[in-house]
């Protein structure tokens, strides 16, 4: 359908979506939270929703809010694969009745109109024959761009329904064209795009799987100690020493071992995520903090799990006052303890000691990973390349290579860090309980 889509009649009905699966696209826009709305709205109406994000729209949103309101698990990646090995974006372009993107960007606009696949939603529109909804939100200015409406206007070549933006308050503070369209348009555009065409894959067995059912609550009586974040090592009372790591997969951690029944203390650094409510929360944003905390911590853990990016160096002394520009500052910097390490000396001597987990940031190369492994005393060293796309700090996914000593590695696909904090989940349980050792290969 090629027409415009902004005088499109009422919202969706009740259950005239039953049986229908939806893609809902969500790109990097701050509008992205209007997403769960039309999620909810969707499944509502008897759709079965999945999700699709690119990575700047997990900046905005977080998947696990789409999961819950659709239950399926948002695709972020175009190589991700499904359990089965098939390959995710296909499966569900084969099988949609319509893919709806919701906020969409100028970028993704440029990007779908140029027909470039750098994305699991434009990678999915191409692979698709099902009609496309696009709901384009930005600021005013770039709306109105030549660039932008020539794009726009591609893509109703393409046959695509566009539902344009309205007018309004913008999240740059101007008043303009730019704002997310309502989502009784948006959604109306939809039904009206599906019509009365029958049902394109109605075998659910060849639709992507729906989420796992809710994990059990197997880590019942466990404490679980996670450390998050990066730790900040003062120059002075203003400037610090630190990374860029947000505290996003060590607070993947903590989230999956509550959820399966786990008492949990986190140790966090300096983070920039939401930290669970049901977790003992300690403060720690220096490594020497960070040491005493997780000593501490361990009087009566069950597992240790050192997922903050802890500072190798710090300035050997800060200045009680703020330091001068000047013309230039020389640090003399000495190497911040090793909290990892004397965990492990710590514990080595118990009968029944903790489970201890270390995680490496590399760049490049794995290389140096299975001799750390070795070296730390660790039952689990998670590495991972930080250097690499959709595995670095911030980002909602990671690929992750796991090293346990005595074994080969064993490399694992990108999926998001609540994923990779299941499955450490699992692996632990089963290296705690040796009867069943099998599960470490599964």
């Amino acid at each position: 359908m090629t027409e415009d889509a902004a005088a499109i009649g009422p919202a969706i009905r009740p259950h005239d979506l039953e049986g229908r699966f939806v893609l809902l696209g969500v790109t990097g826009s701050i509008a992205a939270y209007k997403s769960a709305e039309l999620a909810r709205a969707l499944a509502g109406a008897g759709a079965d929703v999945q999700p699709l994000m690119t990575h700047s729209a997990g900046a905005f949103l977080g998947p696990l809010t789409l999961e819950a309101l659709t239950r399926r698990r948002p695709m972020l990646d175009p190589l991700e694969l499904l359990t089965d090995g098939r390959i995710g974006h296909i499966v569900a372009a084969e099988a949609a009745d319509a893919i709806l993107v919701a906020p969409a960007t100028a970028r993704w606009l440029a990007a779908m109109a140029a027909g470039l696949a750098d994305d699991v939603i434009t990678a999915t529109c191409l692979a698709s024959t099902a009609p496309v909804v696009v709901a384009p939100a930005m600021d005013g200015e770039m709306y109105a761009h030549p660039a932008t409406r020539a794009n726009v206007e591609r893509l109703r070549e393409f046959g695509y329904t566009i539902v344009e933006p309205e007018t309004g308050p913008l999240a740059s503070g101007a008043v303009g064209r730019g704002r997310l369209a309502e989502p009784a348009r948006i959604l109306a555009a939809v039904r009206q795009v599906i019509g009365d065409s029958p049902v394109r894959q109605p075998d659910l067995s060849l639709r992507p799987p729906a989420a796992v059912a809710a994990r059990p609550r197997d880590l019942d009586g466990w404490h679980v100690v996670v450390t998050a974040g990066g730790t900040a090592e003062p120059i002075d009372p203003v400037r610090f020493i630190g990374n860029r790591s947000s505290g996003r997969m060590g607070v993947a951690m903590a989230g999956a071992a509550l959820a399966r029944g786990a008492r949990v203390t986190l140790i966090c650094g300096m983070t920039s995520v939401a930290l669970p409510e049901a977790a003992h929360v300690v403060n720690a944003p220096t490594t020497a903090q960070m040491r005493d905390a997780v000593m501490a911590a361990l009087a009566d853990a069950d597992a240790l799990v050192m997922a903050a990016a802890v500072a190798d160096f710090r300035p050997r002394g800060a200045a009680a006052t703020k330091l001068s520009r000047g013309e230039g500052l020389a640090l003399q910097l000495e190497p911040t303890e090793d909290i990892l390490a004397e965990a492990a000396a710590a514990v080595a001597g118990r009968g029944r000691r903790p489970l201890l987990v270390g995680f490496a940031a590399e760049t490049g190369s794995l290389d140096r990973a299975a001799a750390k492994a070795v070296r730390k005393g660790v039952d689990m060293l998670v590495a991972n390349d930080v250097a690499e796309s959709g595995s670095g700090f911030g980002t909602v996914t990671n690929r992750v290579t796991i090293f346990v000593p005595g074994r080969p590695a064993e490399a694992w696909p990108q999926m998001t860090k609540r994923e990779v904090a299941e499955r450490l989940f699992d692996r632990l349980i089963a290296l705690r309980r040796p009867e069943s050792a099998s599960l470490a290969a599964t």
